[in-house]
């Protein structure tokens, strides 16, 4: 058989994380495999969705995490030019607060980066099967959610955020004001104030500095875990 109907035969594999070292990790990874092959990465969104009209791959793996973006928009936005297009995301980040909204926003799964090699693998084929990937332990929260029905407290404050919310109560965790968290999620200062008036009442907030020292705490408790 040649190498290019080999090659044919193989699943394709685009990469999207903002650390070079998880792209070469996980990159040697694919290639081992028999059937999986890396065909493309990319660092950040605009960049990712260019080159994924490119190089058609058949699964997309991605963090939450990457350069100028977050994660959910890129998930969002692939669901919306390439809907057929299976997404993984593979993060550091607690599943609790994220496996739900990935999966909501269009992903086929969501994965920590703690897991092992086997398990990534296990991830990457069923969501090219077609099938939902998470843990065990995430599954049976999500199905003890679902049998609790919505009238069931939510675990955190924070997971009563929307998606957009929680990426600027992340960025103010980071340190970040609300000009520089408005150039980067390319939006307008006055929204971005709306935003931070919402996420006060919601987490029942006196003020700024109360949310500045909240959003720097839970930024800090999510490293910790990692």
């Amino acid at each position: 058989m040649s190498n290019r109907l080999k090659s044919e035969q193989k699943s394709k594999v685009f990469l999207v994380d903002d650390h070079p070292l998880v792209r070469e990790w996980l990159s040697q990874l694919i290639q081992r495999e028999t059937d999986l092959m890396v065909c493309g990465e990319a660092e950040d969104t605009q960049d990712a969705v260019a080159k994924i009209g490119d190089t058609k791959p058949d699964v997309v793996i991605a963090d939450i995490s990457l350069k100028t973006t977050h994660g959910l928009e890129l998930v969002k936005d692939l669901q919306a030019q390439f809907p057929k297009l299976p997404v993984l995301v593979l993060s550091m980040h607690d599943e609790s607060l994220y496996a739900e909204r990935v999966l909501r926003a269009g992903a086929m799964g969501y994965i920590t980066k703690q897991e092992s090699t086997r398990k990534v693998l296990q991830a990457i084929r069923q969501v090219l099967g077609g099938q939902i990937y998470v843990s065990e332990k995430m599954a049976a929260r999500m199905v003890h959610k679902l049998v609790a029905g919505r009238q069931q407290e939510h675990t955190s404050p924070v997971e009563r955020l929307t998606d957009r919310e929680l990426e600027v109560f992340q960025l103010i965790g980071k340190g970040q004001g609300t000009r520089k968290i408005a150039e980067e999620l390319h939006l307008g200062i006055k929204t971005v104030e709306s935003y931070r008036a919402r996420i006060k009442d919601k987490l029942k907030l006196e003020d700024g500095t109360q949310l500045l020292q909240q959003a720097i705490q839970w930024v800090h408790s999510l490293n910790d875990r990692h």
